[in-house]
C-alpha cells in the first residue's frame, strides 16, 4: 500500500478532528476599538468640510491610540454628501433616486505625528474607489430644501467609508488624512470635464464630517487640523504661513476634527 488514506477516510478523519476540537478554534480573531469619533448611531449629519468649496485636496487630524494596532486594521472615516442627481442642495430642487451612487476614489494618508505638531514618516497609503451615495431628494417637509429624517431636515447625507490595512502598524500618535480630487483641485483635478446645474460632478460635493472629542483614545491636537489647500482662507492663520502643501493648521479646529474610527485585531 502508498500509505495514502483514502479520499473518504481523509474527510472522517477531519471530521473527527473538528468535533474535538474547541469551538473558539474556528472563532474570528478578536477585534478592538482603538480610537472612535464617529457617532453610533451615525446621524443625518453633521458639520463638513467641502473640499471643493475650501479648494481643499487633503485634511485629517491628530489621533492618540487606546491601545496598539495590530496586523490588520481598518480605518473609517464619514464623509457628506450634498450631490444630487439632479438639481441643487439648498434650494429644493434635488431629485436623486433612492439608492443612487456614483463612483469616486479615495486615498487614506497615515503619518507619524512628530514634536510640536509636525508631520513626520508616512507609514500607510491607500487609494480605493467608492461606490458613494448621492443625497436624498428635497422634501417637501422642508422649508430649506433639505431631506427629511425623523423630524430633522438635513442639506448633506452622512455615510462611512472605510479602507483595511494590513501589515501596518500605525504609531500610537498619528496623523489621518482623507485625500481625492475634484475639479479643481487635489493631486489630479478633474476638470476639464464641465459641471453644470445638473450637477454631473457629485464628487465637488462631496465633504469631510467634522465632531467634537473621541470616545475612544484621545485628540492629542484638539483645536489643530491639519490641511493642504490653495486658498489661504481656508487656514487659521489666513495662509499667511503658507498655502498648497500639508501642513499643521493651528488654532481654530476646537470641536471640528475629522470623525474616524480605528479597529484592529
Amino acid at each position: 500500500m502508498s500509505g495514502r488514506i483514502p479520499t473518504r477516510g481523509a474527510f472522517l478523519a477531519i471530521l473527527v478532528l473538528a468535533a474535538l476540537l474547541p469551538a473558539t478554534a474556528f472563532a474570528a480573531a478578536p477585534t478592538e476599538v482603538i480610537y472612535n469619533s464617529i457617532p453610533t448611531p451615525l446621524p443625518g449629519n453633521v458639520p463638513s468640510l467641502g473640499f471643493a468649496a475650501t479648494s481643499t485636496s487633503e485634511f485629517g487630524g491628530a489621533v492618540q491610540l487606546a491601545a496598539p494596532s495590530q496586523t490588520t486594521t481598518k480605518v473609517s472615516i464619514t464623509m457628506s454628501s450634498w450631490a444630487c442627481q439632479s438639481g441643487g442642495a439648498e434650494d429644493g430642487s434635488c431629485v436623486s433616486e433612492m439608492g443612487s451612487k456614483f463612483e469616486w476614489p479615495l486615498s487614506l494618508h497615515i503619518y507619524a505625528l512628530g514634536v510640536g505638531g509636525t508631520i513626520g514618516t508616512q507609514v500607510a497609503s491607500l487609494t480605493k474607489t467608492f461606490k458613494l451615495p448621492y443625497r436624498p431628494s428635497a422634501s417637501s417637509k422642508c422649508s430649506n430644501g433639505g431631506w427629511y429624517r425623523m423630524g430633522s431636515c438635513f442639506h448633506g447625507k452622512l455615510f462611512k467609508v472605510s479602507f483595511a490595512l494590513k501589515g501596518v502598524t500605525i504609531p500610537t500618535q498619528s496623523i489621518v488624512a482623507l485625500a481625492y480630487n475634484t475639479s479643481n483641485y487635489g493631486a489630479h483635478p478633474a476638470a476639464p470635464q464641465p459641471c453644470n446645474t445638473s450637477n454631473n460632478c457629485p464628487y465637488d460635493s462631496l465633504n469631510v464630517g467634522l465632531t467634537g472629542s473621541p470616545t475612544v483614545g484621545t485628540a492629542p491636537l484638539p483645536e489643530d487640523a491639519f490641511l493642504s489647500s490653495t486658498w489661504g482662507g481656508a487656514y487659521c492663520d489666513n495662509g499667511v504661513t503658507g498655502t498648497g502643501s500639508f501642513r499643521l493648521d493651528a488654532g481654530c479646529w476646537g470641536g471640528y476634527q475629522p470623525q474616524i474610527e480605528i479597529v484592529t485585531g
